[in-house]
């Protein structure tokens, strides 16, 4: 990474979020109430599954790895965010930055593809009910877990090792809150026209096609619902679906409001906001959307609990 108006980048400046000086405090105690949510209540939903025979099913199997990657996506920038929020220096080494855009890519693709394997479970459950068990049997759900591992780490990969390769000049400001992708590129004095061409094109693969076989999903779903119409099948289908659409309405809600919708001004701080929506805010909302419409959740969190009291209690 050295040339004739070059100099080597050992290190990055984080710009952080465009809060008053007067408000930092505020905003420090805020995003640490709502990291700490976000990790207990993920661990609480990890825990319910791995402790409720009940729940050992293909679709908590899914939630708990959904559960897993919300917890790790939102660590992977929070910690640093509220570490800079208190440093007067907010740095962070070139080699995390690369590791911190390599996790924050990996997280976000799992989840993409973690809740296009949660609408397949639903759609399986609800139009081919009686072969429900053979269908999703314990070998295929853990093939989609393990492709969903497999496909996000050679892409988080591929857009890492594209960066590695790329010089920075003397300009090592990053204005975000973490080392986003878009940001980097546009620090770079390298050529990004290869960066830029897999971005695009991984993009349609990673985000579209997910989410076009999760509306394909539902589409099927409600054919399914408007053949026998009644007022049973149709309360079932939305408990059964009403929590994974919630999730998938926030986490592509937020995506498409990003990538899809620009605006000519504020565009960094835009930016920065839809990204504090899903690193922070849809990470957060997940285990109260599962546990506060999910009757199993509820029911695993009183056995467990109450099976906990009676032993002490004993």
């Amino acid at each position: 990474m050295t040339g004739k108006n070059e100099t080597i980048i050992s290190y990055f400046f984080l710009q952080g979020l465009p809060i008053k000086p007067e408000h930092q405090n505020l905003f420090y105690a805020l995003f640490l109430t709502m990291y700490l949510t976000t990790v207990l209540g993920n661990l609480l939903i990890i825990f319910l599954i791995s402790l409720d025979s009940h729940l050992h099913t293909p679709m908590y199997l899914f939630l708990s790895n959904l559960s897993f990657s919300d917890l790790c996506f939102s660590s992977v920038t929070m910690p640093k965010l509220l570490q800079n929020m208190q440093s007067q220096v907010p740095s962070i080494p070139y080699v995390g930055c690369l590791a911190q855009m390599y996790f924050f890519l990996f997280f976000s693709d799992l989840e993409s593809f973690l809740l296009v394997a949660m609408a397949y479970d639903r759609y399986v459950a609800i139009c081919f009910s009686l072969h429900y068990t053979t269908i999703m049997s314990p070998r295929v759900c853990l093939s989609l877990v393990a492709l969903s591992w497999v496909l996000t780490t050679l892409h988080a990969l591929l857009h890492t090792l594209l960066m590695a390769r790329l010089c920075f000049c003397a300009d090592n400001v990053i204005p975000h809150f973490f080392c986003d992708m878009s940001a980097l590129l546009r620090l770079s004095c390298s050529d990004t026209q290869v960066n830029e061409w897999v971005i695009f094109i991984t993009g349609g693969l990673i985000l579209v096609i997910p989410f076009l076989l999760i509306i394909m999903s539902y589409a099927r779903i409600v054919l399914s619902i408007l053949k026998v119409p009644s007022a049973r099948g149709i309360c079932k289908a939305f408990s059964t679906c009403g929590s994974h659409l919630s999730v998938v309405s926030l986490f592509y809600g937020t995506v498409i409001g990003l990538y899809l919708c620009p605006s000519a001004d504020n565009s960094t701080v835009k930016e920065m906001v839809m990204a504090m929506m899903y690193t922070v805010v849809t990470p957060m909302l997940n285990p109260f959307i599962y546990s506060l419409r999910n009757r199993d959740m509820k029911g695993a969190l009183g056995r467990v609990f109450f099976k906990r009291k009676t032993i002490f209690s004993v």
